[in-house]
């Protein structure tokens, strides 16, 4: 016998018990929180993935943007474009800093930050381009499969990465940590390589394939590094405080220095130094530090 309802076609599921449910957890949870009223929006996912795409197009509007500009017309699309995108941006941002502040409404303070916050966001945007295009050539100098650079600025997944962690991390340290956070979990999902904004990334940054590669927030990595499939620059241990609690902010991930290769599968972890002009082996362990020039392999480390 089932609990079909002929009557009014409908089965009785028991959702008026299952929606007082849900809301009892909710209040408690919101109680937890000390946000005993109805808490600040978060910023969107859904709205920061049409702001990164429109920032694609501003960077590089011959490419990402629309199909049919010429050369009278740029100049116009990119300022009008970049225009109703920062607008877009400097809500986020501001939901961002109300839910943190806890403030309802309009707060003045948070708002004239969000707006200072996303005008020094757009006043670094040369500079973003200048690095991406340093990535581009390091892809299409190192890969043989890649015939132009265009083909790497539309097909690599390490390219479409890259491009979000390089805005991301603008934000971040401007102080939009969230904003930022989400922006790089977009390239997660998009891509499945999962760099955290607050890592530090050079010039001509090329990651080859990508899928599983994993750079921790607190990483540091120089210039013309190269980094396969699978990766993990990650942290070694976790410390806690006297009350158990995990410590956050320290320093725990690698640093990597300047003209250093590291193949598919490899797990560096803890706050150790690659040094410069290395070479990390497949599916290599590593947790201490090597010097310039070290050509690593399992071989080696057994």
């Amino acid at each position: 016998m089932n609990d079909y309802h002929p009557l009014n076609g409908h089965y009785a599921w028991g959702i008026d018990s299952i929606v007082a449910e849900l809301r009892d957890l909710r209040v408690q949870s919101l109680e937890n929180r000390s946000r005993r009223d109805k808490p600040p929006k978060l910023p969107s996912s859904k709205e920061l993935q049409i702001i990164l795409d429109g920032l694609g197009a501003v960077l590089f509007p011959n490419r990402l943007g629309l199909p049919d500009l010429n050369n009278e017309g740029i100049d116009y699309f990119v300022g009008h474009t970049l225009e109703n995108l920062l607008r877009k941006l400097y809500k986020q941002i501001s939901r961002e800093l109300h839910f943190v502040s806890g403030f309802q409404g309009f707060n003045e303070a948070d708002n004239q930050q969000a707006i200072n916050i996303a005008r020094q966001f757009a006043t670094r945007l040369p500079l973003v381009r200048k690095l991406l295009d340093t990535d581009i050539q390091a892809a299409f100098e190192g890969d043989p499969a890649a015939r132009s650079p265009d083909e790497v600025l539309v097909c690599y997944p390490g390219i479409t990465a890259i491009i979000h962690h390089r805005l991301a991390h603008i934000l971040y340290e401007l102080g939009a940590p969230l904003v930022a956070r989400i922006i790089s979990e977009l390239a997660h999902s998009a891509t499945g390589i999962d760099i955290h904004p607050g890592a530090q990334i050079g010039e001509s940054f090329f990651i080859d394939h990508g899928t599983g590669v994993v750079i921790g927030e607190t990483a540091v990595i120089g210039k013309n590094v190269r980094v396969y499939q699978a990766v993990t620059l990650g942290a070694k241990r976790f410390e806690k405080d006297s009350s158990g609690l995990l410590v956050k902010g320290t320093a725990r991930h690698p640093i990597v220095e300047d003209n250093v290769v590291i193949y598919a599968g490899a797990t560096i972890l803890g706050r150790i130094t690659i040094g410069k002009n290395s070479t990390i082996g497949g599916n290599v362990w590593l947790t201490h530090s090597v010097p310039s020039g070290s050509s690593i392999t399992q071989a080696h480390l057994a």
